[in-house]
C-alpha cells in the first residue's frame, strides 16, 4: 500500500491555495469612526501641526502600554527591542534605506536635529572644524531647528548663514539660485561649509523644496555633510533616502503617518560621519551605535515607536495605501486652496506642484495683519469665535501675492496654511471661507483685537 495514500495524501500536485480577497476599501463612515475622538465642533484643517492618530492605532498603543505595566521586566527583556527593530525594519523599507542599522527611532525631528548638531558642535570644540567654518540653513527652517543651530553651532564657533528664500515662490529655480549664492557666501574667504540643513517641506510658509537637487549641489561644492529636516515628509511626499543622497534625513511619524505622538525616524547613511552620532540622553547603551542607543534612553513610554505595524494595517485599508492617501490629500487641498483664493480674491503661495498636503492661501489684505502678533491674534479669534483651527503666516519678506497681485487696494500680507488629511471634509474649508468673508464684510481688522 502506498504510504502517502494511507495517510490521505494524493500522488498529484497539491492544489493551489486561493489568496484571500483583499478587504473592501475603508468607507467614509469607518473613517469617521476612526477619528471620532476629534472634537466634532471644530473645523480642524491643521493636521500639519500635530498630526492625527486613528482609534485602531490608539487601541494598539494602549495594549502595549498595559502589557508594560502588567509585567515591566518581561516587557523590557523580551518585547521592547524586538518590537522596536520591527518598526525600524518597516521604516527602512518605506524610505528605501540600505540597512536597518541606518534607521533610529527618536521622539521627534527636533531631537534628530540635536543629534546631528551635537556632532557638529564636537567637531568645532575638538578643532576638527576651524572656527568660522560655516553651516548653511534655509531662512524658512523650523524655528526650533534654527535655534538649535545657533545653540549648538554658533556657540561653538561656527558661522551660520541663512538662505533667503522668496515667498510667494513661483519655481524651484528661484530656490536653487538662492541656495547656490548662500553656499558661495559660506565658502568665501577660504571657509569651508561643514553642514547644510535643508527642509524637505518648509513648515511656515509651506513649500516643497527640491532636496535631491540641493543635495547634489552640496556635493559638487564640497559641503561636508547634508542634513534634511523632513518633519512633514513621510506620508506626505515620496521619500527615497538613497535617491536623495543626504547624509542624514529625519521625518516625524506622528504628523502625516498616523502614529501617536511622539515618534520620528532619523536616517544616518553609513559613513565615518554617522559613526560619531550619539543620542543626547546618555544611558546604558552608549557606544553601541545610535540606533541601539535610541532604543533605550531610560524608563519611558516607548509605545509610540512600536505601533508602526498597526499604522501600516490602517493605511492598507485605503486604496493605494499611503501613496494613494497622499495623492488624494494633495489633490483635495489644492482644490480647496483654489476655492478659498477665489472666494477671497487672492492666490496660492506657490504652484500646486510645489505643494504637498498643505497649501498656503493668501488672506484679504483688508484684515490688516501687520506683524506676527496680528497673525496669532487672528488665529486665536478664528478658533474662539468660529471654531476653525488654522495657522496664519505673516509674510515679513513679501514680494506681493503671486508677484504683485493685490486684494482690492491692500497688499496681501498673510496666508492661511490649510492641511488636508483623510478625516477632513469640504465643509471644514467652507467654514474658514465663510468666517473670513464675514470678518471682511463687517469691516473687521486685526487692530480691533486685544493683545490679551
Amino acid at each position: 500500500m502506498d504510504p502517502h495514500r494511507e495517510n490521505g495524501q494524493s500522488d498529484g500536485p497539491n492544489p493551489k491555495k486561493q489568496k484571500p480577497s483583499p478587504p473592501p476599501p475603508i468607507t467614509d463612515d469607518e473613517i469617521l469612526a476612526e477619528f471620532s475622538h476629534h472634537d466634532p465642533s471644530v473645523a480642524r484643517i491643521n493636521n500639519g501641526s500635530f498630526g492625527s492618530c486613528p482609534s485602531s492605532v490608539l487601541s494598539a498603543q494602549s495594549d502595549l502600554q498595559l502589557r508594560f505595566l502588567r509585567q515591566p521586566d518581561h516587557f523590557y527583556f523580551n518585547s521592547l527591542q524586538p518590537s522596536l527593530l520591527r518598526s525600524r525594519s518597516l521604516i527602512r523599507r518605506l524610505v528605501n534605506a540600505d540597512d536597518v542599522s541606518e534607521i533610529s527611532l527618536v521622539d521627534n525631528a527636533t531631537t534628530a536635529a540635536a543629534i546631528v548638531l551635537q556632532q557638529i558642535q564636537w567637531a568645532f570644540a575638538e578643532n576638527t572644524f576651524s572656527k568660522g567654518d560655516a553651516v548653511v540653513m534655509l531662512h524658512y527652517a523650523y524655528g526650533a531647528v534654527k535655534k538649535s543651530i545657533h545653540a549648538y553651532v554658533a556657540r561653538a564657533g561656527g558661522h551660520v548663514i541663512e538662505v533667503p528664500l522668496p515667498f510667494p515662490v513661483h519655481s524651484e529655480e528661484q530656490i536653487v539660485a538662492e541656495f547656490r549664492k548662500a553656499l558661495d557666501l559660506g565658502a568665501a574667504g577660504g571657509r569651508k561649509v561643514r553642514l547644510a540643513v535643508i527642509d524637505h517641506i518648509t513648515s511656515m510658509p509651506s513649500v516643497v523644496i527640491p532636496v535631491k537637487e540641493l543635495t547634489k549641489i552640496c556635493r559638487e561644492k564640497g559641503v561636508d555633510q547634508v542634513f534634511v529636516d523632513a518633519a512633514h515628509a513621510i506620508g506626505n511626499v515620496d521619500v527615497d533616502v538613497r535617491d536623495i543622497g543626504a547624509d542624514f534625513y529625519t521625518s516625524n511619524l506622528h504628523k502625516w503617518f498616523f502614529c501617536p505622538p511622539s515618534v520620528a525616524f532619523l536616517y544616518s547613511r553609513k559613513s565615518p560621519a554617522s559613526s560619531g552620532l550619539h543620542h543626547p540622553v546618555v544611558s546604558h547603551e552608549y557606544g553601541n551605535g545610535l540606533a541601539v542607543e535610541s532604543g533605550w534612553i531610560g524608563t519611558r513610554d516607548y509605545s509610540a515607536q512600536m505601533v508602526v505595524p498597526a499604522v501600516l494595517d490602517f493605511v492598507a485599508r485605503f486604496e493605494g495605501g499611503i501613496e494613494g492617501i497622499r495623492t488624494r490629500n494633495h489633490e483635495k487641498v489644492v482644490e480647496m486652496g483654489k476655492m478659498l483664493a477665489e472666494a477671497w480674491g487672492t492666490c496660492l503661495g506657490s504652484p500646486p506642484e510645489m505643494c504637498c498636503s498643505m497649501v498656503m492661501v493668501g488672506l484679504p489684505g483688508c484684515l490688516a495683519i501687520e506683524n506676527e502678533g496680528d497673525a496669532t491674534k487672528l488665529r486665536t479669534h478664528l478658533r474662539d469665535e468660529f471654531k476653525v483651527e488654522v495657522p496664519i503666516y505673516y509674510n515679513s519678506l513679501r514680494t506681493g501675492c503671486c508677484g504683485e497681485e493685490r486684494n482690492g487696494s491692500s497688499l496681501v500680507t498673510s496666508y492661511a496654511r490649510i492641511s488636508h488629511q483623510v478625516y477632513n471634509v469640504e465643509n471644514d474649508y467652507c467654514r474658514l471661507r465663510d468666517a473670513i468673508n464675514k470678518l471682511v464684510k463687517s469691516g473687521f481688522n486685526c487692530g480691533m483685537l486685544s493683545s490679551a
